[in-house]
């Protein structure tokens, strides 16, 4: 039987210098807990069905080092963070599982700020009293934009539902039945609207739509014409759907608020920042037309007359998740007061990266500080060039057969469906792991590297990696045998 006296007590065991230095950084209760779990082990491998399971101690201080050895590791996953940094070599700028936006130096900056101190999120320092939250972010967001007023909550879901439940409840809303959406997560458009107690009125067919229809289905029950950006899917083939233009001057006609819910939050137009139209175009991205030609622009609706839109802050804008409602200053004053609005509204350190995002819109920087940004003008030759680099450095292990190939990129997070951006992929064959080890090898990595597999070789895609993560990624490369 195996001798279970040689095992100290938790009391002795807490008063070790190596377990004090622990509940320093750990804390009392966690560490005397990891105590209690690494005794329990050690008497189950000390057990009598215990055979090939390690050489039982003999002596306490024996017992005492075994123990010991296993508190930091468990420690450790304990108080391990649940969010962990990892490199996205995927392609993907907006990857959703990834956190999507990753926000501008500008934005960090912004919240750390604000969530050190004491802010003025609801104080009037000129008048000495209580301020508003809602107003954060609106001179930028209308200075952008060209809208007449704006407020922001904490999903571009949450903003439609608000907009709908404060101009739309218990009254119809008209949507073409091309646009009834089901976004990630099984979140359906037409369960949103139920959810804000509007009233769905289809119109048209999935694949045409005419703004005839719209006008057809106008009642003195009706609250809103409702636009729906097609975030995740296209139609193609024999298709028709109405201009912006064409749905508010049916709304005009009528007396009928037109909204849209755009979604990517595509700012990159108009601005004359840096990131305007001819900008874009003449970055020598191919792919990079096609978003710049058919993804509609924020600024666009409001030009056309749309009376409220909303998107999101965290997609194409390259800010944090948020959902920005845009427009006309009655319609958003109704939005505001609406007693949705204080369960959807967001936190100090939403509206600091917020601001700080927009700031450099405004300022004319978006193009080089804005990850999503730089990231979508980023051109092949540039990439190929980082990615020629990585497989020097990596060369030297002997491990490695690499190759350029041409690939393709993509936006992701529920935006400009069927756009890709030509990009170089470094393709990459390991001499003793099979494609899928090795991007297993990769997931383990700290930080973790998430890259795919295509035609049977594992492909990293330096797009979505930032430039000081690529040393990183080398050193990364060259642990895996």
């Amino acid at each position: 039987m195996p001798d279970y006296r040689v095992i100290p007590s938790i009391e002795q065991l807490r008063l070790r210098p190596g377990v004090q230095a622990l509940i320093r950084q750990f804390g009392h209760s966690a560490v005397v807990e990891a105590l209690r779990d690494e005794t329990a082990a050690l008497r189950q491998r000390m057990g009598p069905h215990a055979e090939g399971r390690g050489v039982a101690p003999e002596t306490p201080e024996a017992a005492a080092a075994a123990i010991e050895s296993g508190l930091a590791p468990r420690l450790n996953r304990l108080f391990e963070p649940s969010l962990r940094r990892v490199i996205n070599a995927t392609g993907v700028i907006v990857h959703t599982n990834l956190g999507r936006a990753p926000l501008s130096p500008a934005a960090v900056s912004a919240v750390a700020y604000a969530g050190q101190r004491y802010v003025t999120l609801e104080y009037d320092v000129e008048r000495g009293e209580r301020g508003h939250r809602d107003e954060h972010a609106e001179h930028l967001l209308c200075r952008l934009t060209g809208a007449e007023s704006a407020v922001v909550v904490n999903n571009c879901a949450a903003a439609t539902m608000l907009m709908l439940a404060a101009l739309a409840s218990g009254r119809e809303v008209i949507v073409s039945r091309g646009e009834l959406v089901e976004i990630g997560g099984g979140f359906r458009v037409p369960e949103v609207m139920a959810q804000s107690g509007a009233i769905l009125k289809e119109v048209g067919t999935t694949n045409r739509t005419r703004a005839s229809d719209y006008a057809a289905a106008i009642s003195e029950r009706t609250a809103l014409i409702l636009r729906v950006h097609r975030s995740n899917f296209t139609i193609e083939g024999f298709t028709e759907q109405p201009t912006l233009e064409q749905l508010v001057a049916v709304g005009h006609e009528r007396g009928v608020i037109v909204a849209e819910d755009l979604g990517s939050g595509n700012i990159l137009g108009g601005l004359g920042t840096g990131t305007d139209m001819a900008d874009l175009r003449a970055s020598g991205v191919p792919g990079l037309e096609a978003l710049v030609r058919d993804e509609p622009t924020v600024q666009a609706s409001i030009a056309a007359g749309i009376g409220v839109l909303c998107f999101s802050g965290d997609k194409l804008l390259g800010g944090p998740q948020a959902g920005i409602i845009v427009g006309q200053r009655d319609l958003v004053q109704r939005i505001r007061r609406h007693p949705l609005m204080r369960a959807l509204r967001v936190d100090k350190l939403t509206y600091a990266a917020l601001a700080g995002t927009l700031a450099e819109y405004a300022a004319g920087r978006a193009r080089e500080s804005i990850p999503v940004v730089r990231m979508l003008t980023r051109t092949p030759p540039e990439i190929e060039g980082r990615a020629r680099r990585l497989a020097d450095a990596i060369g030297v292990s002997g491990n490695y057969d690499t190759e350029m190939i041409d690939g393709r990129s993509t936006v992701g997070g529920g935006t400009t469906p069927g756009v890709t951006l030509q990009t170089r992929l470094l393709a990459l064959t390991h001499r003793s792991l099979s494609p899928d080890s090795l991007e297993s090898a990769l997931r383990q990595l700290d930080p973790a590297v998430i890259a795919r597999i295509e035609n049977g070789r594992v492909v990293l895609d330096l797009r979505t990696v930032f430039d000081d993560e690529d040393d990183v990624l080398a050193a990364g490369l060259l642990t895996i045998r």
